[in-house]
């Protein structure tokens, strides 16, 4: 609507989170009045770079306005994500006018209008869901935005009246190191749901398929892959009859077999269900900077000795027995607003289990096997990500061979020598997340396939592998 000046900085910047922090300090000293929209990559980040703001600008003292620095990211109570809205502060002491500072993951790029926005500080990253077939893992990784990213943000700053952008890259990285638009999703993700979605409608010729944007080979090559292991797809690449019920689902193939598993050989349909919903939605426990030891002592009633699916399973039931209370929610740091969605998920599979004629099985808690059911289940779905731990005390994972850690939110206490992973973070370390404890010989009645020894490297898993499958 508007014209928006744009700014480059001279030299690359070694941090930029520092620089950012500093640009938005410089604005409010320097700049005449106007709300400032800083773009970063995550929570932690968003959540530091506000702390470091406040204290900045607070040791200015009365020689800037009052300034209001409010967080914008996806895991954020929803009453806290409407602050964005409020006001600018009034004027100081000495009439000078207060300031609103956003600082957002790239929601604010496209999703929202916030009224006000003058400046825009753009240290242009994002976080950005990359799949690494190898591994057969996706993840979020912080990438550099492309150049239509770039203009989409600046655009944030000329909505009410011209503004500024200030990019903190030079203008050369700008024209030479960036990419015009984002790569589109199908070539960074894993396309295991869409090929059983294309088996289902009956086109055979996945690799020839007329795509919009030819998705890798080697992707499309391990997604028939995971199908053919997870039982999906015979060895024709034909769909096989539990592969018909997994297409019913709207579920990653891993989840819906987990579902199958449920119904067909452990009867616990009620709490895979639960969990399956449970792993569709973010953040469910809630860990406030400001209330950590609050939110961890919380967590601590829901804990399952066996790791977070349980964990989850156990937070979930307590909700229900609770009548959904929101206020319960709130006083026992879990996110309301997710287990509200997990519940909505939950009812959906349901009804879609029952019409398959799928029956909604659940195990006596008395029975000494029922928690063993479940976890057998999960990793029916879920073993092709186990790993276990070596003498070194850092775990590799099994055929990949990747060194991992267990993430600190996890809910397990102590190193257990086997365990399956739901998700795996790719950071400064590689970190497996929401992770549970499973029994090594499980791993053969999963699938004798993928767990062809003859397959494996020569390492101190197989060794393991080879000692438990002569006993099994």
């Amino acid at each position: 609507m508007f014209p928006v000046e744009i700014f480059y900085t001279q030299r690359p910047e070694q941090d930029y989170l520092q620089a950012a922090i500093k640009t938005c300090v410089n604005i409010h000293k320097d700049d005449k009045e106007g709300d400032i929209l800083l773009f970063l990559t995550g929570e932690e980040e968003i959540e530091n770079a506000c702390l470091q703001i406040r204290e900045d600008c607070k040791a200015l003292g009365d020689t800037v306005g009052k300034l209001l620095v409010v967080p914008l990211y996806s895991s954020l109570p929803p009453q806290q994500q409407q602050k964005i809205f409020d006001k600018a502060p009034g004027p100081n002491s000495k009439g000078i006018p207060g300031r609103k500072v956003v600082v957002s993951t790239n929601i604010a790029e496209t999703s929202l209008t916030i009224d006000g926005i003058v400046y825009v500080v753009d240290p242009g990253f994002s976080k950005q869901k990359v799949y690494n077939p190898r591994l057969r893992v996706e993840s979020l990784l912080v990438s550099p935005i492309s150049k239509a990213s770039c203009k989409q943000r600046s655009g944030r700053a000329g909505r009410t009246r011209p503004g500024k952008c200030y990019r903190l890259f030079t203008e050369n990285s700008f024209e030479k190191d960036l990419i015009e638009n984002t790569y589109p999703e199908i070539l960074r993700s894993n396309l295991s749901n869409v090929v059983l979605y294309l088996k289902k409608l009956g086109i055979n010729d996945i690799v020839h398929f007329d795509y919009m944007d030819p998705p890798a080979p080697e992707t499309l090559m391990r997604a028939l892959e995971q199908l053919n292991y997870l039982g999906a797809l015979d060895d024709e690449g034909d769909l096989t009859e539990v592969g018909k019920l997994m297409s019913e689902f709207p579920l990653d193939p891993m989840l819906s077999k987990m579902v199958i598993s449920a119904s067909q050989k452990y009867s616990c349909v009620q709490e895979i269900l639960t969990i399956v919903s449970l792993l569709s939605v973010p953040n469910v426990f809630l860990r406030p900077r400001e209330n950590q030891a609050e939110a961890d002592s919380a967590k601590r009633k829901f804990v399952h000795i066996d790791g977070d699916h349980l964990t989850l399973l156990n937070a979930f039931n307590a909700f229900t027995i609770k009548g959904m209370q929101q206020d319960w929610c709130w006083n026992n740091f879990l996110n309301y607003r997710a287990l509200k969605q997990a519940n909505d998920v939950r009812n959906q599979l349901s009804r879609m289990t029952e019409k398959m004629g799928l029956e909604l099985t659940s195990t006596s808690k008395t029975d000494s096997d029922y928690y063993d059911n479940i976890k057998k289940c999960i990793l029916s779905g879920f073993f092709m990500q186990t790993a276990h731990l070596e003498r070194n005390g850092h775990y590799l994972t099994l055929k990949d061979d990747s060194i991992v850690m267990i993430h600190p939110s996890t809910s397990i206490d102590g190193k257990p020598q086997w365990i399956m992973y739901n998700e795996f973070i790719l950071t400064s370390k590689n970190y497996v997340r929401t992770v549970t404890t499973i029994k090594p010989e499980w791993l053969f009645e999963m699938s004798e396939d993928y767990f062809d020894l003859s397959e494996f490297k020569n390492s101190e898993s197989k060794r393991k592998l080879e000692r438990i499958q002569q006993k099994w």
